[in-house]
């Protein structure tokens, strides 16, 4: 059964929306790529957060 449990987890993904949202370190490397990189991550978890929003008010209003 805890094998079950630690397959659900999901602490390590809200973890990582909530890191890259937020300003990164000053002492860490950076790089184009990697600024990039978050910039379209930080896209691609909006317009997904928006989708599922949207498709639950359709899935609500029918």
């Amino acid at each position: 059964m805890s094998n079950v449990k630690e397959y659900f987890q999901l602490g390590d993904v809200f973890r990582y929306f909530i890191r890259v949202f937020k300003k990164p370190d000053p002492n860490a490397p950076t790089s184009f790529n990697l600024r990039m990189m978050h910039g379209i991550n930080r896209i691609s978890i909006i317009m997904f957060l928006f989708c599922v929003t949207v498709m639950i008010v359709r899935a609500i209003l029918r």
